[in-house]
């Protein structure tokens, strides 16, 4: 069996509130140690609390909390986190790049090493304070090859088709916004229309959504918790995806609607 086991933070983060979000993050990673998580994954933008949409928000307040990675403390110690757990970590926050802000899932390896970053790429009216990515990378971890969207990312289909054909077989997705029925089976679409896993991370529920097209595992509270599941990669085909027919789908890449 190619297992990977997955561990999703379900708690609520305080808006602004970044030394708290933190301190609800470290107990809760620390608490499940003892599990031998291969990857973990937060919710969207955890360590600010998704604070970009609030009414007091001004460029300085939010440049407080936004993380520059050359010299955060954070970052600093989610990289320590890692190696204490032995854990790959997605871990949701706002990064700042000179005078930008990214919605940013920062992916750290078992090691403390930065194996790379995605920023979310589709922006909508209450996130437009965010520059938006320009890529949708896939990594290779020593436990299987993954992917991520950010929340609204899921809403296209064709973002998690280009992390599929990249190679991805699972997506790993931090997320602040719908999480309703219909988010369910919007996941499990994605997963069966790809064949692969999709990780649904949001601050009420875990969701994880199997190659069929089936819930695999899901955790639902308003206390913060932590859902742990094995996923098997056998279980992720090609059934579909080789019988493509991409001469017919050029459109896709250049029409205007």
């Amino acid at each position: 069996m190619k297992t990977i086991r997955i561990g999703m933070l379900v708690a609520m983060p305080k808006k602004w509130k970044v030394k708290e979000n933190w301190q609800v993050f470290e107990t809760l990673v620390r608490r499940h140690a003892d599990y031998d998580i291969d990857i973990l994954i937060t919710p969207e933008c955890f360590l600010d609390g998704y604070a970009v949409t609030e009414k007091d928000w001004t460029v300085k307040r939010f440049g407080q909390v936004a993380q520059d990675f050359d010299d955060s403390f954070y970052v600093e110690q989610l990289r320590t986190l890692a190696v204490e757990t032995q854990t790959h970590i997605v871990f949701g926050l706002t990064e700042r790049k000179s005078t930008h802000f990214y919605n940013c899932g920062l992916l750290v390896g078992r090691d403390g090493a930065i194996v790379g970053k995605y920023y979310k790429t589709h922006l909508q009216s209450h996130d437009l304070r965010f520059t938006p990515g320009a890529d949708l990378p896939v990594f290779t971890l020593d436990c299987g090859t993954v992917g991520m969207v950010i929340c609204a990312d899921r809403r296209w289909p064709e973002t998690i088709r280009t992390l599929r054909v990249k190679g991805a077989e699972v997506v790993l997705m931090p997320t602040y916004g719908m999480w309703h029925h219909d988010n369910e089976w919007w996941m499990r679409t994605r997963s069966y229309e790809n064949e692969m896993f999709v990780c649904f991370a949001h601050p009420n529920v875990a969701l994880i959504t199997n190659p069929k097209g089936g819930v695999e595992a899901k955790l639902q509270t308003n206390v913060p918790g932590m859902l742990i599941h094995d996923i098997d990669l056998n279980e992720v085909t090609t059934n579909m995806l080789k019988d493509r027919r991409p001469d017919l789908y050029g459109v896709l890449g250049n029409a205007k609607i």
